[in-house]
């Protein structure tokens, strides 16, 4: 396979559709430290880890509430004036954040904002393996998605620390809704592929729960939201506590937190780079796994007296390990959904990765606050161990794609069976197994 077929970068949908990504990320990380010092500003060094766990936990509400129902509202509507329409309300919805001053101003501005994201970002990762030709393209187009996600980490903060030279913290919010103007433009000279099948078929209710029900019945995808839970358990206190360490233990809080953070990003794009040759080696199920508890596992670093460089080399690997969760998710949302229920398996997962962290960004807050930022993290740490080694029962080692399975509810001449030819009175055949309406019950079926 050449160079060109195997690059994503090689397909100029895909190219514009990253560059959309980069500066949407590039955005939202600006946002994010801008309300990590937002909550800084307000509560200090005592109660900061407490008002951003909460901020975040508006996020997280936002996301797991309106992510089905957008998908669902937005079937078969141009994915690219909706994808565009939404940036557009997210750049607006920014620039009153510069003069919030109160906690629950910036959270009801950050409601808001995360309600309207909870629609584009599904919709956006549904699109990327409409663009391009084959799995092993979009594994590589999930590494590039990957390391886009480490701007909210390493360019960000590096923005963020240069802007902060000239203007005040809370302006931040100003240059991530100026970031948005470079994803409109990406968006409108995109050229979107056309959509298969109508996804606005049946009850609206119905099409908003789609999703959920594919996972629910999909053994791999309950693997999935558990092992990006247990990821968030313990991550949830980086992102958390990270300004707050950064206040504490190294002094100076806007100083040190965009560095601590970039040197995370780093490890998270160093982490991306490595997911596709360990996914060739170890498989999805395997390669997760262990990205959740070698994050567990640094976690326990924290309690040896660490210097600045001990810090930043483990916020190295804590990137790294995030990495190894959650780059390969897309492939495996990807290969348990046809391309008729991708949209909504997509805004599912989306829905519930973000409840784990709707739990694990107040628990990290609480915790750090009252047990200490140490002991806080070796509790969520072991407790990412014990959710992990559930993941492991829950998502069978042997897992293959093509299953065997019978129709004997179908005719001979129904089109399902055109397609992929049956033998026997129990119409037996073998393909791609998903859950849809023909394929409701994944236990009817069995390896190839």
């Amino acid at each position: 396979m050449t160079a060109a077929r195997i690059s994503p970068i090689a397909y100029p949908a895909f190219r514009s559709l990253f560059a959309a990504q980069v500066f949407s990320l590039l955005a939202i990380g600006l946002m994010t430290v801008a309300m990590s010092l937002a909550a800084y500003r307000i509560g200090g060094t005592a109660a900061a880890g407490k008002i951003l766990g909460f901020l975040l936990a508006v996020k997280m509400v936002a996301y797991v509430g309106v992510s089905p129902l957008a998908e669902a509202l937005f079937a078969g509507r141009s994915r690219k004036r909706v994808m565009v329409g939404l940036d557009v309300a997210r750049m607006l919805l920014l620039l009153p954040m510069a003069f919030a001053t109160d906690t629950y101003q910036i959270a009801a501005l950050a409601l808001v904002f995360f309600a309207v994201s909870s629609g584009f970002t599904p919709l956006f990762q549904s699109v990327i393996p409409d663009v391009l030709p084959d799995e092993q393209t979009y594994s590589w187009a999930l590494v590039w998605s990957r390391i886009a996600y480490t701007l909210e980490s390493v360019l960000s903060p590096v923005i963020a620390a240069m802007v902060l030279q000239v203007v005040a913290g809370e302006f931040l919010f100003w240059a991530a809704a100026a970031a948005f103007v470079g994803s409109i433009a990406a968006l409108l000279v995109t050229r979107f592929p056309a959509e298969s099948g109508d996804r606005r078929k049946g009850p609206f209710l119905k099409r908003a729960l789609r999703g959920l029900a594919i996972y629910r019945k999909t053994p791999r995808l309950r693997g999935l939201f558990l092992l990006n839970f247990a990821l968030s358990l313990s991550m949830a206190w980086v992102l958390v506590n990270s300004v707050v360490l950064a206040g504490a233990r190294l002094g100076d809080a806007e100083k040190h937190f965009p560095i601590l953070m970039a040197f995370y990003g780093l490890g998270a794009a160093i982490g991306a780079v490595l997911v596709p040759r360990l996914i060739h080696s170890l498989e999805e199920r395997r390669t997760m796994t262990t990205g959740a508890v070698l994050h567990a596992a640094l976690g326990l670093v924290i309690v040896l007296p660490l210097g600045y460089a001990g810090y930043m080399a483990l916020w190295v690997g804590f990137g790294l390990a995030a990495s190894l969760v959650l780059t390969p998710g897309g492939l495996v949302i990807a290969r348990s959904a046809g391309a008729g229920g991708r949209a909504s398996v997509f805004a599912a997962q989306f829905s519930l990765s973000h409840a784990g962290w709707l739990v694990a960004y107040p628990l990290a807050g609480q915790l750090g606050a009252r047990a200490g930022l140490e002991p806080a993290l070796l509790i969520l740490s072991g407790l990412t161990i014990c959710v992990a080694a559930l993941a492991v029962l829950v998502w069978p080692a042997a897992d293959p794609l093509t299953r065997e399975h019978d129709h004997p509810e179908l005719a001979h001449d129904h089109p399902h069976l055109q397609e992929t030819p049956a033998h026997g009175p129990a119409r037996r055949h073998a393909h791609t197994f998903h859950i849809d309406d023909l394929h409701p019950d994944w236990s009817v079926s069995r390896p190839a």
